[in-house]
């Protein structure tokens, strides 16, 4: 079976390069949080993932909640870059991660939905727009947006949240984000509703299969303030399941 193709200038993987490439390095990481998560047994502790504002306001609610759960373990909060939460999760650097769907990479993850938000435009405060009350994508037609790591566009890349709001402020670019960009926004910024913007889900997410109790009371914290929130359904979202060794999820 052919990995590579070589030319006399370079080499290139195959179809079956790639996808060796790819499950290598899932193992690769299965063997390092094996590693990592044994390490942490001398000091016992959970380790939370998200990036910063990723929880939707809920965060100080879940991790109280958290520390009232029979089997809770003491919870590090690891604030990361944009879209580094599945990996550090994936690496075993992390136990649970805060993730957005359907931005962030959940295989290998079991997953429980918490909110699903709608979009605002993160405008500059004399931004043409800024005193609009909504708007639509058509609107915001010829804007510059940023780019996140991995993704190519004109716009400059972003790698954190703080970077991302000074670009806004000095005019560089806007941003189309999850609703809950809005709590805790800075003074020279707007969020404007966005009508047709994409529809964005708040989840938490552990390793699959995972028989530990401390998940498994996170996971609990985590759905029982959600559902403590006054939202109305939605429609076919899809749950995962909390660990096997927890007690059945809170009905509410």
């Amino acid at each position: 079976m052919e990995l590579f193709e070589r030319t006399s200038r370079k080499v290139l993987l195959t179809e079956a390069g790639d996808v060796l490439l790819h499950e290598a390095g899932k193992a690769l990481d299965a063997v390092a949080a094996a590693a990592r998560r044994t390490q942490r047994v001398a000091e016992p502790k959970l380790v939370l993932v998200m990036k910063p504002g990723s929880g939707g306001g809920m965060l100080q609610d879940i991790l109280d909640r958290h520390a009232t759960e029979p089997d809770a373990l003491p919870a590090e909060l690891l604030v990361c870059g944009i879209g580094e939460q599945a990996q550090i999760l994936r690496d075993g650097r992390a136990d649970v991660a805060v993730l957005h769907l359907p931005y962030d990479d959940t295989s290998g993850f079991d997953i429980e939905q918490l909110r699903v938000e709608g979009a605002v435009a993160i405008l500059p405060a004399g931004h043409r727009y800024a005193d609009r009350d909504r708007l639509w994508m058509a609107d915001l037609e010829g804007e510059l947006l940023p780019r996140w790591p991995g993704m190519t566009g004109t716009g400059p890349e972003v790698r954190d949240a703080a970077q991302l709001m000074q670009l806004i402020a000095i005019g560089r670019v806007i941003a189309v984000l999850p609703e809950s960009a809005r709590i805790g926004l800075r003074g020279d910024l707007v969020a404007v509703y966005v009508v047709d913007g994409p529809i964005s889900t708040i989840a938490v997410g552990w390793p699959e299969r995972s028989s530990s109790r401390a998940v498994a009371a996170s996971v609990r914290a985590a759905i029982a303030v959600a559902e403590s929130e006054i939202r109305p359904p939605v429609a076919g979202a899809a749950s995962g399941r909390v660990p096997s060794s927890g007690t059945p999820r809170p009905s509410g």
